[in-house]
């Protein structure tokens, strides 16, 4: 895999790696930061003085933690979303006539990002966020994306980041890949078997603009044990199809 030619300004590269670290350490002091990131604790301590000055992080207890204002920055960046406009009243719809969770999905910078998600009554619980980024082959939403994507960008996603086995049903050959996404691409539905997470089953459909560009995708997500038989294969994958319909016809006249 070629690395990325880099072209940005150090100091910003390095604020949002210190940003992206404080969130996977769930906050942290100044010397497990350096650590972490490989930087001079005096080079940490001054992005975090100005990260601190801005509000965007704040510190407690003699730890940094991320703050409010990146939630701000957050909602904001999803409220002008046009899919998650038009598509939530949808989404929330499913997952009350499913009974499970509802997924949305959009593709940006070769990853899947939920944009939103519905709960129905016997929804499980599951470690998954709004504002996730997560790999696109291993969801049915991700891989229902990437059946409408052209090859060349499917080509680039995969290069770049390539075919991470995250569980033991994870999809990590190309060619088996492939011919998922055909398969996908045929009956605009793409199935999830506990590829992302163990003991749990889902089924996508993509969600087309007026040019058939695919924009996004809606799930229905649940456990293994009610996602079975004709319910899975069938039912479901009818429903969400029906509403990423709904869903493609308001945002053509919204």
């Amino acid at each position: 895999m070629t690395a990325p030619v880099k072209t940005g300004i150090q100091a910003v590269e390095r604020v949002f790696t210190i940003v992206e670290a404080l969130n996977e350490l769930d906050g942290a002091g100044v010397s497990e930061l350096s650590r972490h990131v490989d930087l001079p604790k005096s080079t940490v301590h001054n992005h975090l003085q100005t990260l601190e000055s801005t509000e965007y992080i704040v510190r407690r207890d003699g730890e940094y933690r991320t703050g409010l204002k990146f939630l701000q920055t957050g909602e904001i960046a999803r409220n002008q979303h046009k899919l998650y406009q038009v598509a939530r009243s949808e989404v929330d719809k499913l997952a009350e006539k499913t009974g499970d969770i509802s997924g949305l999905m959009t593709e940006e910078h070769g990853r899947g990002v939920f944009i939103y998600r519905g709960r129905g009554p016997e929804a499980a619980r599951i470690d998954t966020h709004i504002g996730d980024r997560i790999p696109l082959h291993c969801t049915a939403l991700g891989k229902i994306i990437m059946a409408f994507l052209p090859d060349d960008r499917v080509e680039e996603i995969l290069d770049t980041h390539g075919l991470q086995e995250v569980t033991h049903n994870t999809i990590t050959d190309r060619d088996r890949l492939y011919e998922e996404l055909e398969a996908a691409r045929e009956r605009k539905i793409a199935f999830d078997d506990e590829e992302r997470l163990n003991g749990l089953r889902s089924v996508a459909a993509p969600i087309l603009d007026s040019s058939s560009t695919v924009i996004g995708a809606i799930s229905v997500a649940g456990p293994t044990h009610r996602m079975q038989g004709e319910r899975f294969r069938t039912e479901l994958p009818d429903q969400a199809l029906g509403v990423a319909n709904i869903i493609e016809l308001n945002i053509q006249h919204s």
